[in-house]
């Protein structure tokens, strides 16, 4: 499938001062502890969250718009934030656009919208768009005149909009995991199943969800966890009183089975069962972010949980931070699937990989985690070796 979201824009988000990174589906994440991975994907969570939630209760959840602004500038009061992404088809109407939004800091942890502006080209050649500024609110659709307050973001608003409704409901529905193990052996709370949380904490429900839906969705999930965890035939949800549980029905020989609850069970395993119940949620999300999938999975098993991350790029867009070579071996994983994450002088900076790696991939000379493994596998340089003098050639833009 191709990527939903083609490119992401970042100003001054957590530890990326400024950047555009090119998506491809999937894309890899590679980089040292602490480049800022993490910071990176979460701008795909800040941005589901903000257009389906009062923006004033996404920035107290994560501690102020000062814990979220990049902290660089020398300026009395820190810069402005500002996201934006360039999409590509959504729904089969539309057949491409971008959507951005500035916020200013005040005062007394206050905030306000400075910009935001929507663009959305249809498959029919019409263009539709709104741009809200301190002038105003403009727009080329007729009778959309919505009232908006300094702190809110106009989409979700005039996201009930035909026009601009795809654009609201591929953002709110991208989804960031980094799936805690110890959250899936807790006793949950029941919800409805039809989104699982970052950590995984309602994995119950969402299974319970899935298996209402499909069973070939949940005989599916059986399969791929049975390679990872030999002899597991089944999960399922558990009632305790007004709780939920996980029970795992694991086989062996003729007539030997016993069942497990979640605290008997490894990390590897239920963060295998977190990775596989995100994959297979209801409904799909737009785009899956993963952090670091393969922790405490067993190397002989990171085959089903790349033939996993595989699959679902087939149906929705997928991103996977990581700094394992085994991860990388993937024989299906090409120089357009990665990107390495630096920290360069107190930033991090996303790029493409060199010229040099993008070679050794193409021609077969070193898969990706061999060059991982060797220190080879390196971002493209910020700058480019000059022409010879006699050409009289100026440098190409960066």
């Amino acid at each position: 499938m191709r990527p939903v979201i083609r490119r992401i824009i970042m100003k001054r988000f957590l530890s990326i001062p400024a950047e555009h990174v090119d998506l491809d589906n999937p894309t890899f994440l590679v980089g040292r502890n602490g480049s800022g991975k993490s910071n990176f994907v979460r701008a795909f969570a800040f941005l589901a969250e903000a257009v389906v939630s009062p923006l004033q209760a996404v920035f107290d959840r994560l501690g102020g718009i000062s814990a979220v602004r990049n902290r660089t500038s020398g300026r009395s009061y820190p810069p402005n934030l500002g996201l934006g992404v360039v999409f590509g088809s959504l729904n089969g109407d539309i057949r491409d656009g971008r959507y951005a939004f500035e916020i200013r800091a005040l005062p007394k942890y206050g905030f306000e919208v400075l910009r935001e502006q929507c663009v959305v080209n249809s498959v029919d050649g019409n263009r539709f768009w709104f741009d809200r500024a301190k002038q105003g609110f403009k727009t080329n659709v007729k009778g959309l005149d919505p009232s908006l307050e300094p702190s809110s973001l106009g989409l979700p608003v005039v996201g009930g909009i035909a026009n601009f409704a795809p654009v609201l409901k591929t953002l709110g529905s991208m989804r960031v995991y980094t799936i805690e193990p110890a959250k899936l052996r807790e006793m949950q709370d029941p919800d409805s199943g039809i989104s699982l949380k970052f950590d995984g904490s309602n994995a119950a429900s969402v299974l319970q969800e899935i298996g209402r839906q499909s069973n070939e969705d949940m005989n599916r999930i059986y399969e791929v966890l049975s390679t990872i965890v030999p002899n597991t035939k089944r999960v399922r949800p558990k009632k305790h009183g007004n709780k939920l549980s996980l029970e795992f029905d694991q086989e062996w020989g003729e007539k030997k089975r016993l069942k497990f609850e979640a605290f008997n069970m490894s990390d590897g395993t239920l963060r295998s069962l977190g990775l596989l119940t995100a994959v297979y949620q209801r409904p799909v999300p737009s785009l899956l972010a993963f952090e670091e999938p393969e922790t405490t999975i067993h190397p002989g098993a990171l085959g089903a949980i790349l033939d996993l991350l595989r699959h679902a790029s087939r149906k929705m867009q997928v991103i996977v931070t990581t700094h394992s070579p085994e991860v990388l071996d993937a024989e299906w994983i090409r120089d357009n699937n990665l990107r390495i994450v630096d920290w360069q002088e107190g930033a991090t900076r996303v790029m493409p990989i060199s010229k040099a790696s993008r070679q050794a991939l193409q021609q077969h000379l070193m898969g990706a985690g061999e060059l991982f493994r060797s220190n080879a596998l390196e971002p493209e340089s910020l700058f480019i070796e000059p022409s010879l003098p006699e050409q009289y050639e100026m440098f190409e833009e960066i």
